[in-house]
């Protein structure tokens, strides 16, 4: 079986728009797409016509171009269905461990709330791929707009249990900026300071971050490590609840 072809379309000033393509049946879905033009123009260069749209979440920068799109492809809308009235035009209303059928593929639906109340991951497992909006970044993860911190670290939790090869693809290009954060949390971390250097020489080249791997950031992103010593004795917080350690990483981020 072919193999998923994986397209990242830069939008608005830091979003990453996701094409998926299966060339075995021609399916073709876009991951958040926050403004249309840009998909349409690159669907048009590769050729493909879009049958779906998976929405993560309801925030505009990730559902901007949906009815757009369905207008022109006809295409299906899917997204979570305890947020299906914040989704616009969605047709396919999903729940946690649900099977969605994509092409001569299958993805797994992870309900992961924090972010937002009805946030959901896509997990293409043959693939290793991970499509997880804004609830985990490279080096990062989501503000609380809507959840607590035990709901988000949950979350992060579910995806810290998939296999360290699946590549995260999320939805914005944060990881310079979430890297100087990271090291006031882990300054002697030496797989963050050598990742450090190597996104320094990715953006100076204009080339960008994701996907990252779930391995790259078990290692490295502080959000997913709220359990480490070295972490704990940064905040003062040796042997603390994890949830408490992580909602007050959160915290400090918020108030880098």
């Amino acid at each position: 079986m072919a193999s998923l072809q994986i397209e990242q379309v830069p939008v608005l000033s830091d979003n990453y728009v996701y094409l998926i393509y299966d060339p075995e049946t021609q399916a073709c879905a876009c991951v958040d797409p926050a403004e249309s033009a840009p998909v349409k123009r690159r669907l048009d260069e590769l050729g493909w016509k879009l049958t779906h749209i998976l929405n993560t979440h309801h925030h505009h920068d990730h559902i901007g171009g949906n009815l757009q799109l369905k207008q022109a492809y006809e295409c299906q809308v899917v997204g979570c269905a305890r947020d299906a009235a914040r989704i616009d035009g969605i047709d396919i209303e999903l729940s946690d461990g649900q099977l969605f059928e994509f092409g001569s593929t299958t993805c797994k639906i992870f309900e992961v709330p924090g972010h937002t109340s009805g946030h959901i991951a896509f997990w293409f497992e043959k693939d290793q791929a991970l499509f997880c909006g804004d609830t985990l970044f490279a080096l990062g993860c989501g503000r609380l707009f809507e959840g607590t911190a035990a709901q988000m670290w949950d979350s992060l939790s579910r995806f810290k249990a998939l296999p360290d090869e699946t590549r995260v693809y999320c939805a914005h290009e944060y990881t310079q900026a979430n890297a100087q954060f990271a090291i006031t949390i882990e300054p002697d971390n030496q797989a963050l300071i050598s990742r450090m250097a190597d996104i320094k020489s990715l953006r100076e080249a204009n080339r960008p971050t994701i996907p990252s791997n779930i391995g790259l950031e078990k290692a490295t992103n502080p959000f997913l490590r709220p359990e480490e010593t070295a972490v704990q004795k940064t905040l003062n917080m040796v042997g603390e609840d994890v949830v408490a350690i992580f909602a007050e990483i959160r915290q400090r981020k918020d108030h880098f």
